[in-house]
């Protein structure tokens, strides 16, 4: 059997190894290479052409969804197959990663079985998601976008298209944490995340932070409860 070409993309050395220890369960399996960056992962994956990239959403430089987005349309390299690994499990970032053309979406805190259960279906050219993201989730997402379409004939242009970045500050921000523990939770300095706060108020013309927790609120990002 061909070795199945994997490319590790996570900028945290122990969940490298971690994912490296998992696939070495795995039969046929070659680690061609790691990036801890976003801009490392693209050089890589088009010098090495990997079978499959197992890569974090969160990373220093751009985000996962970023990078795949490039993969596909800039590098044209369309029989990569990314499978995304990420804490996040919002259908905000699995309905990007999913209309860029990833190949699955697996929660950090997934087990060691659904781990390789996803790798493999990934390998072998299917789709994965982990269960906890619920079908009815994906589904109501698409449902509300199509309902509010029919609605007003027309797409609704005050649902502004955030890049995943964006929707981690908001998130953070709707959930009631403070710029300096959203910098720690994303590995950002507080300037960096003060500059996404104000771009998102810009973009989406909301000028205070209960505006934003409303907005939020809005597209499904948070609950209101």
């Amino acid at each position: 059997m061909a070795a199945i070409r994997v490319i590790l993309v996570d900028d945290h050395n122990l969940v490298r190894a971690g994912i490296r220890s998992l696939l070495s369960n795995i039969p046929s399996v070659e680690i061609v290479a790691e990036a801890s960056s976003g801009k490392d992962a693209l050089q890589l994956i088009a010098d090495k052409r990997p079978h499959v990239v197992l890569m974090d959403i969160s990373l220093p430089d751009m985000t996962g969804l970023d990078v795949a987005k490039r993969v596909y349309e800039e590098l044209q390299l369309t029989d990569v197959k990314i499978l995304f690994l990420s804490m996040y499990a919002n259908e905000e970032y699995v309905w990007q990663a999913m209309q860029i053309g990833a190949a699955g979406y697996l929660l950090k805190d997934a087990s060691t079985n659904e781990f390789e259960l996803a790798f493999q279906s990934v390998a072998r050219g299917e789709a994965y998601l982990s269960p906890e993201i619920s079908r009815r989730v994906i589904d109501g997402y698409v449902k509300r976008v199509s309902k509010g379409s029919q609605e007003n004939n027309v797409e609704d242009s005050s649902v502004v298209k955030l890049s995943a970045r964006q929707s981690e500050v908001l998130r953070l921000i709707a959930e009631g944490f403070t710029t300096k523990e959203i910098a720690m939770n994303l590995g950002l300095s507080v300037k960096t995340v003060e500059a996404h706060r104000t771009q998102l108020m810009r973009e989406l013309e909301i000028h205070d932070i209960a505006g934003l927790v409303r907005y939020a609120i809005r597209i499904g990002l948070v609950s209101a409860e």
